[in-house]
């Protein structure tokens, strides 16, 4: 019985919540996150947000479950092994989505808009775009601006044209990034887990990764050149980056969620990063 509930959680992924934190991005980069009543107004849409798109991994785990078992890791999950059955599956999956849009209600329409686009992209994302090439890597960036954007909707903050591009163009080098490794890691194998794979040209994901990780800096360079002591998180940035491309072309992986929870040089990077930008708009 405790490892059915071990694996129904597994299936929703939580350590992927992580992602959804950036619904505070605009209220914490605006220097607002410290007002009264802020990270409690944050917490209903975060929920919301976590819970949806936990039902939008069910369906992808749910579709993904035949190639899932020619990875070497991913054919240990709840779905490829058989430790779950696809019906409980889609009730689990059903009840979450439901459970989201629900909550996405009670905190505002534009929210749930938001909230409602996110699913449509990863229900479409899931069942066809993920085996179009480019259109696949779009997908994952257009998540993270739609988080983002929800920020922006919840807590009233007009999101900035710098901080947009370098959130999109972040997106689309980790996107990039974890293609690459998934690439890397499964070799010859690598069609049979995922076609696209195969599809793209040799040195096409490698030098998109480079490319969009140089307009990162740019981006947020500029983002931050007008907020005083912002700037010196520059070389910190840099140096994520770059320890994300090592990651990859070491064939450490690329996905940015066990990247960050797994390497604790990004995991360190990651909290000096917030402690700079706290110190620069909450010293006082």
């Amino acid at each position: 019985m405790c490892m059915r509930c071990c694996d129904l959680i597994r299936l929703l992924r939580p350590i992927q919540w992580l992602k959804n934190l950036m619904i505070f991005f605009p209220p914490f980069l605006g220097g607002k996150l410290s007002h009264n009543g802020v990270l409690n107004f944050g917490l209903l849409p975060f929920i919301a947000f976590s819970v949806a798109s936990s039902s939008t991994y069910v369906l992808n785990d749910i579709l993904d479950r035949h190639n899932d078992a020619h990875h070497p890791d991913k054919r240990k999950r709840p779905l490829p092994s058989g430790r779950i059955s696809i019906f409980t599956a889609y009730v689990l999956g059903g009840c979450c989505l439901i459970l989201g849009l629900i909550l996405a209600l009670m905190v505002s329409r534009p929210f749930f808009i938001i909230l409602l686009s996110y699913i449509v992209i990863q229900l479409l994302y899931s069942s066809t775009l993920k085996y179009i090439v480019v259109f696949d890597i779009f997908c994952i960036s257009a998540g993270f601006l739609l988080r983002l954007h929800a920020g922006g909707s919840v807590f009233n903050i007009e999101i900035s044209s710098w901080l947009f591009l370098s959130v999109f163009l972040l997106a689309l080098f980790l996107g990039t990034g974890k293609r690459l490794g998934e690439m890397n890691f499964l070799g010859d194998r690598a069609g049979e887990h995922r076609k696209t794979l195969t599809t793209y040209p040799p040195g096409f994901l490698e030098g998109v990764m480079y490319m969009t990780g140089g307009a990162v800096m740019v981006t947020y360079a500029m983002f931050v050149l007008s907020r005083h002591m912002l700037v010196y998180t520059v070389p910190l940035c840099c140096f994520g980056l770059l320890r994300y491309v090592f990651r990859v072309k070491s064939g450490e992986g690329g996905d940015p969620t066990e990247a960050l929870t797994k390497d604790s040089n990004l995991l360190i990077t990651a909290i000096l990063w917030t402690i700079m930008i706290w110190y620069a708009y909450y010293k006082q």
